[in-house]
């Protein structure tokens, strides 16, 4: 019964693979499934699913290490909110952008704090966060599409750029509802904290960064 099983597990991971628009989860699904395959073809002793198999990892295995060494350039720039590119990027992924932000309404307010990053000169992210007078910066939308959803994007916006929003007078970070199961999980690695009991989430930015 055990044997089966594995076989199974690499179907269903393989599938799954074909699914994912995120090259990376693309590449580590599809690598298990290889595995399991493997494992599955010794156990078997079906010498074409090792052999094909052990090829596909290999394959996988090359371009996850060309992925995780390649040099990206990241580039953030601002804008005032009436561009028609603007625009046309949140139409474009207005169905997607409603999943993570239901309550965004895009507007031109000039006090908003507006960006978009650039990830080797495509638009990966676009970002919008109300700022008030105390340096709290509330997150009205912060949408990456969804082929660079593995962290980058995150890292470069509350990371690198700390001192970039800290210029614009932001201390803290916030998200007053999140709905999101997958936005969530982001938050959490990119270290905010839940608000107790509620559906906030924040993150202090540190000066000495």
């Amino acid at each position: 019964m055990f044997i089966p099983l594995i076989g199974y597990a690499a179907s269903i991971l393989l599938a799954i693979s074909l699914l994912v628009t995120n090259d990376i989860k693309f590449r580590w699904l599809n690598t298990g499934g290889c595995v399991c395959f493997i494992v599955y073809g010794i156990f078997i002793n079906a010498f074409p699913i090792i052999l094909t198999n052990s090829i596909l990892f290999l394959i996988n295995l090359f371009y996850l290490i060309k992925i995780y060494n390649a040099k990206e350039d990241f580039e953030l720039i601002e804008f005032k909110g009436g561009e028609k590119l603007v625009y046309k990027f949140l139409s474009f992924y207005k169905k997607d952008i409603t999943k993570y932000f239901p309550a965004y309404v895009h507007d031109e307010n000039e006090n908003n704090l507006k960006f978009v990053v650039l990830r080797d000169l495509v638009i990966a992210n676009i970002f919008v966060a109300r700022l008030d007078n105390n340096g709290s910066a509330f997150v009205e939308l912060n949408y990456t599409v969804p082929k660079y959803r593995d962290y980058k994007v995150g890292e470069f916006i509350f990371i690198s750029e700390q001192k970039f929003l800290i210029s614009k007078g932001v201390h803290s970070l916030i998200y007053k509802v999140v709905s999101n199961k997958q936005h969530e999980k982001f938050l959490k690695v990119m270290g905010f904290k839940k608000t107790n009991n509620t559906p906030s989430y924040s993150k202090h930015l540190d000066k000495a960064s």
